[in-house]
């Protein structure tokens, strides 16, 4: 059902001013100037109904600076200065709440920051999609502690439902902000992102779709900037953003035989050339790796076709190398002739790949927190803990943190090769010394939350490195107090304390596969 969207705009008048040319406006006397209602579109291309596009030409020359007023204070405005000094303005706003009369301060400003011109426009805005999260609840949490920024919530709760993927984003109170609803676009209407959605470099938004096959770039307001169709391959889970500006993401390739005879998925990975399209580079990975390892193969997730599940990728630029999360193997490190550097990975039943290459060779010895090497045979296999170190079991998200160590959201789905075992997902840093073949835990938070912050398969984790914590964002059939999906939750790296902590719950029980902290518009997370 489409709800009418309506637009009030009023005008601030400092009283008994108006404009007229022989103004000068100064820092201390902004002028004050209107922007009329038909020059401002909500939800100007059908996609993102919390948006709008305002275009006017201002009283003075000057750069835009927009704020949606938050419900919560300066905590929840949404805020953003443009590079467009002049006199015409156009300008994308996003931030805005849904059934909601919108508050919007527009400035112009010269170079040093100072206001020359105000107007504020109220924007009424109407109904979210059909599909979202049933229930959104932050916990009580310190402002002051909390990093600046709206989440990016890749959404699942729309999965199997017949809606295409809704990613949103929210704020720190678990208010939806703008949302991407493209159940009236011919190409998108049934988009599967898998991981989700990330931002591009140049600020816009970039994803894959499992259903199309291809990696499409859309603007804020979610308009398609260009695509990238995939030529003898299928896309699945993870596209990033090269620093060169070409793409790097998971694959399948049709036709691929597995050496029983089985056609395999979800074992490539790709470099796609961002100007051409076309494939630079391939990994097979049966090549490289085990494909007939079964020591994983336990899970109800796993199946024969599906023996490695790449579901996370990163490029390394200090060797030029990629690092590879696969759900029913582990993670490896491979350069760009596919060969490993290593292999992180609880060490039962390696064998040789089709090089007829001994895999055991590239397994990392675990360290404990002194720097001795552990060598019980049972903490190797991943039958035991230690005190000082876990491997990490049906992982995904896999990040590199600035100091170089190895993170990711470590599922923990048959930990140990016991379903019956404690369960618990934990965020968990490594350090891996490539010459040396060590690894060693140097941070994890998670086991303390048991089955609070479980998840048994997608979720992600992040780093911020402006204030030293990590979002630790479990995903599915997580148990919250109003039902279940996930939680994101924001904790400080060096105390460990809980910053902030969001619960998703929907209907479906699906929270999001990633949920990622940035500003609204391009910024500095």
């Amino acid at each position: 059902m489409k709800h009418a969207l309506y637009l009030f705009v009023f005008l601030l008048v400092v009283a008994g001013c108006k404009h007229n040319t022989n103004d000068i406006p100064t820092p201390t006397n902004p002028l004050t100037f209107s922007v009329l209602s038909d020059s401002i579109s909500i939800n100007p291309y059908g996609y993102t109904p919390l948006s709008a596009l305002v275009n006017f030409t201002g009283p003075v020359e000057g750069k835009t600076f927009i704020r949606v007023r938050g419900k919560h204070g300066s905590i929840t405005n949404v805020e953003n200065v443009f590079n467009d000094k002049g006199t015409a303005h156009s300008i994308p706003v996003i931030g805005l709440y849904a059934n909601y009369l919108n508050t919007v301060d527009v400035r112009l400003l010269n170079d040093s920051g100072d206001t020359l011109a105000a107007s504020t426009l109220t924007i009424q805005t109407g109904d979210l999609p059909p599909n979202m999260p049933t229930a959104i609840t932050a916990s009580a949490f310190d402002e002051s502690k909390v990093t600046p920024g709206l989440v990016l919530v890749s959404n699942y709760s729309d999965r199997d439902t017949g809606s295409p993927s809704t990613p949103f984003l929210m704020d720190a109170y678990g208010d939806i902000r703008w949302v991407l609803d493209y159940r009236n676009h011919s190409q998108l209407k049934t988009l599967s992102y898998d991981d989700g959605i990330e931002r591009l470099r140049n600020g816009n938004f970039f994803f894959g779709d499992i259903n199309s096959s291809a990696v499409y770039e859309v603007d804020l307001l979610g308009k398609v900037v260009t695509s990238w169709s995939l030529q003898g391959y299928l896309f699945h889970h993870n596209v990033i953003e090269k620093p060169d500006g070409n793409f790097i993401l998971t694959a399948t390739k049709p036709g691929s035989m597995g050496l029983s005879g089985i056609e395999t998925i979800e074992d490539y990975v790709i470099e796609v050339d961002r100007k051409s399209g076309q494939v630079l580079n391939e990994w097979d990975l049966k090549q490289s790796l085990d494909e007939q390892r079964t020591a994983l193969s336990a899970s109800p997730f796993v199946t024969a076709n599906d023996w490695f599940h790449g579901n996370s990728v990163v490029y390394d630029s200090t060797d030029n190398t990629i690092i590879v999360s696969g759900r029913h193997q582990g993670v490896v490190k491979l350069d760009y002739q596919n060969q490993i550097k290593w292999i992180l990975a609880a060490h039962r039943g390696w064998g040789t790949n089709r090089r007829d290459e001994d895999l055991n060779q590239y397994l990392l010895q675990p360290l404990d927190a002194n720097g001795v090497a552990i060598t019980d045979p049972e903490v190797l296999d991943g039958s035991k803990i230690s005190a000082d170190f876990e491997w990490n079991w049906y992982q995904h998200s896999n990040i590199q943190l600035p100091n170089g160590d190895v993170m990711v959201f470590d599922n923990g789905d048959i930990r140990e090769y016991d379903s019956g075992a404690s369960r618990y997902s934990r965020a968990v840093s490594y350090k891996i010394d490539p010459v040396k073949m060590t690894v060693q835990q140097t941070w994890a938070y998670g086991k303390e939350r048991g089955l609070e912050t479980y998840s048994q398969i997608i979720s992600s984790v992040q780093y911020l490195g402006q204030s030293n914590h990590v979002v630790f964002a479990p995903g599915y059939q997580v148990e919250n107090t109003t039902g279940k999906g996930g939680k994101v939750v924001e904790i400080d790296m060096k105390t460990k304390e809980v910053v902030s902590e969001i619960s998703i719950s929907a209907a479906n029980l699906w929270g999001f596969h990633r949920a990622k902290k940035m500003s609204a518009y391009p910024g500095t997370l």
